[in-house]
Order: C-alpha cells, then sequence, then structure tokens
C-alpha cells in the first residue's frame, strides 16, 4: 500500500497537480480505503502546524517582505556597490555580496531573488552584463539565503527531525561564507576571460563611510539575530519576532518610515507564502503518517543500512539522490517527504544530525537552479525578461562552485560542526 501510495502521489505529480494535492489526494484515498476514521486527517494535518519552531516559517517572511517595503535594500544594495564594484567581475561580485547581506535577514532564496534581484538584474543590464548573465548569478548567489542564518528551510528541516534549529542554524555560517567565496572566485574568473565591465577605481574611505551610514542599521540586523542566538538570549522564533519589530523601527526611524499601503502589501505577501508553505507541511504530515503506518522508514532504513554502514559512502548515496528529487520536487515538499527516511539510518550509522541538515538542504538549494522543476529559473527568467535556455546556458560555470562547496560540506563534516560545537 506504501507503493501505491508513492505512486498515485507520482503520477498526479507528472500531470501537473499541484504539489498540495498530489501528496493529499492519494493520503486521502488511502484513509477511506482502510476504513480509518476521518477524524484523523483533520488531526494529522493540524498536529503537524501546532509546532513552536513554525512560528518563526511567516514572521521570517514578514521580515523580507518588510525589507523590500521600506527600501532598505537598495541601501544594502549600494554599500555593497561602493566596497565590491572594482574587484573583477564588477557588479556581478556587489550581487554576491549584496545577496550574502540580505541573506542574514530574509532567509529565503526566492526573497532574495524577488527583492535585491529586481535591483541587482536592472544595474548589471545597465552596466553593459546581458540579461542572461545578470540573471543567472542572481539566481548563483541566492542560493547563500537558505544556509547562512536565518533559514526557513533549516527551521523546516529541525522541525521534521527535532534537531536544534539554534545548532543547525549556526551549523549553517561557515559553509555559506565557503560557498560565497567560491563564488566570488568563479565571478572573477570569468570576468577575466570575458572582460567584464567594472568600476574605474577603488573607493575612497569617505564613499565606504556615506554609503555604510545609511545601510548600517539594516547591517545590523543579522548582527542581533546570530548574536542573540549564540549568546542564547533568544530562540529562532523569538528570534525572528525580535527582527520584524527591529527592522518596523529602522524603517520608521532611518528610512522615512513605512507607509501603511507598503505595510498591507507586505503583510498579503506573508500571508499568501505562509499558507503555501504550511498546507504543504500539513499535507505531507499525513502522507508522512501513512508511510509510517505501513513501516517504510523502518523498511528504507533496513535497505540503505544493508547496503552500506560506512556514513561517507551513506552521504554520497543520499547526495546522489536528493540531487535527482531536487530537479523534480520543491526543497520544501522533499524536505518533509524524504528527509524522514534518510535522517534515521544516516544518524544510526554516525552521521551528526547537524552536519546532515546542512548537506541536505545545501542540495536540495541546487534544485531550485535546475530543470524542471527550478522554481528560481522561473522566477529570474520573469525578471531579468531573459528566455530560460539564455540563463541556463550562462548559469553553467556557476554549477561548479555549487557542486565543489556540496562536496566540501559533505567530506569535511568540521567546517559545519566547529561553531555549533562550541554552544554544546
Amino acid at each position: 500500500m506504501a507503493l501505491t501510495v508513492i505512486l498515485a502521489f507520482a503520477v498526479l505529480f507528472v500531470f501537473g497537480f499541484p504539489v498540495v494535492v498530489a501528496i493529499a489526494v492519494p493520503a486521502i484515498l488511502y484513509v477511506l480505503i482502510a476504513d480509518i476514521p476521518l477524524e484523523l486527517v483533520a488531526q494529522r494535518m493540524t498536529y503537524a502546524l501546532d509546532s513552536f519552531p513554525l512560528v518563526a516559517v511567516p514572521v521570517f517572511i514578514f521580515v523580507g517582505s518588510l525589507m523590500n517595503q521600506s527600501g532598505i535594500t537598495s541601501d544594502i544594495y549600494r554599500f555593497a556597490h561602493t566596497l565590491a564594484g572594482r574587484v573583477p567581475g564588477g557588479l556581478a561580485q556587489v550581487n554576491v555580496i549584496g545577496s550574502l547581506i540580505f541573506s542574514g535577514v530574509s532567509g529565503a532564496a526566492l526573497a532574495d531573488i524577488g527583492g535585491l534581484g529586481r535591483i541587482e538584474v536592472r544595474a548589471m543590464v545597465r552596466a553593459g552584463f546581458t540579461r542572461a548573465y545578470a540573471g543567472a548569478i542572481t539566481c548563483a548567489s541566492a542560493v547563500v539565503g537558505p544556509i547562512f542564518p536565518p533559514s526557513i528551510p533549516i527551521i523546516i528541516y529541525g522541525s521534521v527531525t527535532s534537531v536544534s534549529i539554534v545548532q543547525l542554524l549556526i551549523g549553517g555560517i561557515v559553509p555559506a561564507l565557503l560557498y560565497v567565496g567560491l563564488l566570488m572566485v568563479t565571478v572573477a574568473v570569468l570576468a577575466r576571460k570575458y572582460g567584464h565591465p567594472r568600476s574605474a577605481r577603488w573607493p575612497t574611505l569617505g564613499e565606504v563611510w556615506r554609503t555604510f551610514v545609511p545601510a548600517a542599521p539594516a547591517l545590523f540586523a543579522p548582527v542581533l539575530l546570530v548574536g542573540g542566538m549564540l549568546l542564547g538570549f533568544f530562540t529562532p522564533t523569538e528570534a525572528a519576532s525580535i527582527t520584524v519589530a527591529y527592522v518596523v523601527l529602522i524603517a520608521m526611524v532611518f528610512y522615512g518610515g513605512l507607509s501603511w499601503p507598503r505595510l498591507r502589501f507586505a503583510l498579503f505577501d506573508t500571508v499568501k507564502s505562509t499558507a503555501a508553505i504550511l498546507i504543504i507541511v500539513s499535507a505531507a504530515a499525513l502522507f508522512g503518517w501513512i508511510l509510517t503506518i505501513e513501516q517504510l522508514p523502518q523498511t528504507f532504513t533496513r535497505t540503505i543500512l544493508s547496503i552500506s554502514t560506512d556514513p561517507m559512502m551513506l552521504l554520497l548515496i543520499v547526495n546522489l539522490m536528493l540531487l535527482v528529487v531536487g530537479m523534480f520536487i520543491d526543497s520544501t515538499t522533499a524536505t518533509l517527504l524524504v528527509v524522514p527516511l534518510i535522517a534515521t539510518p544516516l544518524t544510526m550509522a554516525g552521521v551528526d544530525p547537524v552536519h546532515l541538515g546542512i548537506v541536505v538542504i545545501f542540495n536540495l538549494m541546487i534544485g531550485i537552479l535546475t530543470p524542471p522543476m527550478g522554481l528560481a529559473l522561473f522566477l529570474i527568467a520573469d525578471i531579468a525578461k531573459a528566455p530560460m535556455p539564455a540563463i541556463l546556458k550562462a548559469l553553467i560555470p556557476f554549477y561548479v562552485p555549487l557542486f565543489v562547496s556540496l562536496a566540501i560540506i559533505t567530506y569535511f563534516p568540521e567546517l559545519t560542526l566547529w561553531l555549533p560545537k562550541m554552544l554544546r
């Protein structure tokens, strides 16, 4: 029956049904056929949402929307431009630095693309970059958003696996910086090869200071968030609420206020995005409960451990599996459906659950850049006004730092674990 439910999900998904429908319909049919009381359907779906860590998801989404609507992103971009505009690659390097700064508040790749992406693409096209290349580097740099804290995918992962969300978030800092470094090297190599434009001179200290001052309140937000969690002052959920209050405060005091229409738009945008995520969370909980009844997790654990008990070999198998899954299923759905299956056998084999979490999330973020279901590709094609085949062609060199980073994160676990170990 478990295989039948999974097959039904696959068929509905392939035929273009929305993900939540493809998950929920087979699950509900199973309940009806198995003569399970229907009240359990609602109970299981609502129980999955009765989670304190999940409260952080809509709050961080709201933070990203507030940043975009208050104009804070423009000041972040100007500061990044002053810092990195002269580095080989010019505005492409600014794109990477801007994404790193913005990721310290937004927590989502698509929020980065939708927020800074419009500013970045417009500026790069004016400077002489092709629309396809501007779109490609915007997608590649946005991957850092879900790795560097705060991270909505990491919060969902921690809720599913009951792993410490604080340790997961802190564990993502070094891998995120590693990826940013490799991405900047790639941008510099491409700039020298193709003669990409850059600023005519290095900025003076006065110019750096003049762009830093307007951006400083926004730049302090990730310091407040990460520092508070590191020092144990608040949980990720409390950190999200504090960040909202802080962003509203700086928007009112430093950035000319936040008009009611813009605030209303940010609220509506948050509700829509949150509903899209949490309805999948509730449907996936019902789906996972059925697979548990059919003992699929136990069967999968026995099967994968019969192949190998070597942690590195199991990580290789899981990475290959997730790369395929990420090509067809969005990261939230993949986390909710696949992670409960792979977490148990890998932790039993000795893989640290925090290390596994960062590997899984980074792997699934590659999926948003790969067809046929790469959500980032669809979004950036609309923003950059460029055909997707051209964006994909320009994106090819950026798969190198993505896969090199994944390999390093996978096989050098201490890169991920040394910061979290300081908190234990």
